[in-house]
C-alpha cells in the first residue's frame, strides 16, 4: 500500500483519479456517492470521522469554455478496509439553488464515472478520549485503518446539532463514537423543512434501533407540524434553549458537534457560550459562509503586474521548491491566489475561509487574514494561516505550505 512519507505529519491535499463505485438517492434533492480506493491508494485516503474532501471536475463555464471546479463534501460512512486492501469514500452531495455541481451531480453522476478526488482533510473530529485527537493537537493528521484502536474513544456524553446537509459528518461522528465504547451518549439534533427533506432517515432509525438507550434523536421540522410543539418551527435562540433544558442535558455534555448554514452554527456558538460551555468542547463546521459581505478567496483571478507599479514580494515553499512572485498592492490579491499563478499544484478547495486546505505557516512578514472558520485557535498562534484570506501587510511576506 503506497502512503505518504510521514504518517504522522498533517497531510497535504492530494488529488487522485478514483471511480464512482455506487451513486445511492436519499431524498429527492440528496444522493450518497461511493468512490473505490484501491488498495495502492488506501494509504491516502485513511482518514478520522468527520473530515470531508474535495471533489474537482471540469464543466463548462458562462462563455462555453471548461473551466476546473471544486466543491468539498464531508464523509458520511466510519473508515473500513476490505480484505484485499481497497477501501472507499462515501459523501453526500446535496443539490443547492444555482449550484452548478450539486445539480449536475444529483441529475447525472452515476456508477462507473470518474473524478479526481482530494485526500481527506479537516478539523471536525472528536477530540475527547480519542488518541487520534489527543496526541494530534492539530486534528487534521493521517489515520492508519491498519491501526483501529486509534479511533476507540473513551465514555463520553456528546451532541450534535445539524441542519440539512449538515448531518453529513456528524452520520460518521456518531456511529464512530456509539460503537467505540459502550457507555457513550449522542444525542442529535436534527432541523429540516419536512420529513421529506431528511437525509439518512433510514440510518438514523437503524442508529436508534441499535442504541435504544445511548442515542437520542430530535428532529426539528419548520414546516411540517409535529406533535410536540418543541421540534416544529424554525430553530431559534428560544427554542434551543428550551431544548436544552429539558430534552439535552447541556450540562453534562463532553463534546458539541455544529455543523450547518453560518447562521444556524453561529446561533448555536452564542447560545452554548452564555450557558458558560467552553470553547474547547465545541466543534463547529460550516461548508459556506453564507455571508455576501465577507470577501473569499480569490482563486484563479487575474492578476497583470506592472514593474513600475508599487508591489508586495511573496515567497511561498511547497514540496520543498521555493517560489517568489509579486503582486500589486492595489489588486488586494491573496496569497493563494497569487501562489497559483506561478503553481497551479498549491493546495485549496473551498477559498472561503472555510475548509482549511490552503493552510500554511507564515515565515516571515505580516498578513491581514480576512475571515478564519478552519484553523484552531493554537494553530493561529503558532503563526499559520488560511493563504486563501491572507493578504500581505508588509512589503515581503514568506510562508510555508510545507510547515
Amino acid at each position: 500500500m503506497t502512503v505518504p512519507a510521514d504518517a504522522t505529519a498533517r497531510r497535504r491535499a492530494s488529488f487522485h483519479a478514483l471511480t464512482v463505485k455506487a451513486v445511492r438517492r436519499l431524498t429527492d434533492d440528496a444522493i450518497e456517492v461511493a468512490f473505490d480506493v484501491p488498495a495502492k491508494l488506501a494509504g491516502w485516503y485513511d482518514y478520522l470521522p468527520g473530515q470531508y474532501v474535495a471533489l474537482r471536475v471540469q464543466m463548462p463555464g458562462p462563455d462555453g469554455v471548461d473551466r476546473e471546479v471544486r466543491r468539498s463534501y464531508s464523509i458520511c460512512a466510519v473508515p473500513e478496509q476490505f480484505e484485499d486492501g481497497s477501501s472507499e469514500v462515501r459523501v453526500a452531495i446535496k443539490r443547492d439553488i444555482g449550484g452548478e455541481f450539486s445539480t449536475w451531480a444529483n441529475a447525472s453522476l452515476a456508477a462507473g464515472a470518474v473524478m479526481d478526488v482530494m485526500s481527506p482533510m479537516g478539523a471536525f473530529i472528536s477530540k475527547h478520549g480519542s488518541r487520534a485527537g489527543s496526541e494530534a493537537g492539530v486534528s487534521n493528521v493521517l489515520n492508519s485503518m491498519n491501526h483501529p484502536e486509534t479511533l476507540a474513544p473513551t465514555a463520553g456524553t456528546y451532541v450534535a446539532i445539524a441542519a440539512g446537509s449538515g448531518i453529513t459528518p456528524v452520520m460518521a461522528l456518531a456511529k464512530s463514537l456509539l460503537r467505540g465504547n459502550p457507555d457513550t451518549r449522542f444525542d442529535l439534533v436534527y432541523a429540516n423543512k419536512a420529513t421529506m427533506d431528511v437525509m439518512f432517515l433510514e440510518e438514523l432509525a437503524d442508529l436508534k434501533d441499535r442504541y435504544p438507550q445511548r442515542f437520542a434523536l430530535h428532529h426539528v421540522l419548520s414546516r411540517e407540524q409535529r406533535i410536540a410543539p418543541l421540534m416544529s418551527g424554525r430553530l431559534d435562540a428560544e427554542k434551543l434553549q428550551a431544548l436544552l433544558g429539558t430534552a439535552i442535558h447541556a450540562d453534562d455534555v463532553d463534546e458539541w458537534f455544529l455543523c450547518g448554514p453560518f447562521e444556524l452554527v453561529q446561533l448555536c456558538r452564542d447560545v452554548l457560550e452564555a450557558r458558560g460551555v467552553p470553547r474547547d468542547r465545541v466543534r463547529f463546521e460550516l461548508f459556506t459562509t453564507g455571508r455576501p459581505d465577507r470577501p473569499e478567496g480569490q482563486a484563479g483571478r487575474p492578476v497583470l503586474v506592472d514593474e513600475s507599479e508599487e508591489t508586495y514580494k511573496i515567497t511561498f515553499t511547497l514540496d520543498g521548491l521555493t517560489a517568489d512572485i509579486l503582486s500589486p498592492t492595489h489588486a488586494r490579491e491573496s496569497i493563494l491566489n497569487a501562489a497559483l499563478r506561478v503553481r497551479p499544484d498549491v493546495p485549496f478547495a473551498c477559498a472561503g475561509g472555510v475548509c482549511g486546505t490552503c493552510r500554511a505557516k507564515l515565515v516571515s512578514g505580516t498578513v491581514d487574514m480576512e475571515e478564519n472558520y478552519a484553523l484552531e485557535p493554537d494553530e493561529v498562534a503558532n503563526g499559520y494561516v488560511l493563504t486563501c484570506q491572507s493578504r500581505p501587510t508588509t512589503p515581503e511576506v514568506t510562508v510555508d505550505y510545507d510547515g
